[in-house]
């Protein structure tokens, strides 16, 4: 079972994840709103402002204070990143 390091100590199965988005958008804010009022949202910022949200199969997010393309980057994305090189 490999694991996605989320940030500060705080660890994620990687094969459960299916998405790493950027909070910023007012749909992924609805989208994490959603997701604590149904509890299924999981707070791994350790207190620090929230730079990405990884979505996984089992409809839970989990907010992470590390940005979207470290995590995917941490994920294994082989793809060349926008903006970035391979």
């Amino acid at each position: 079972m490999k694991l996605l390091n989320a940030g500060y100590g705080n660890y994620v199965v990687a094969s459960r994840v299916i998405a790493v988005v950027s909070p910023d958008s007012a749909p992924m804010k609805r989208l994490k709103d959603e997701a604590r009022a149904a509890g299924k949202l999981l707070d791994a910022t350790q207190g620090r402002r929230t730079r990405s949200i990884i979505v996984t199969d089992t409809d839970h997010l989990i907010l992470s204070a590390i940005q979207a393309e470290t995590v995917a980057q941490r994920l294994g994305d082989r793809e060349p990143l926008e903006g970035g090189s391979p």
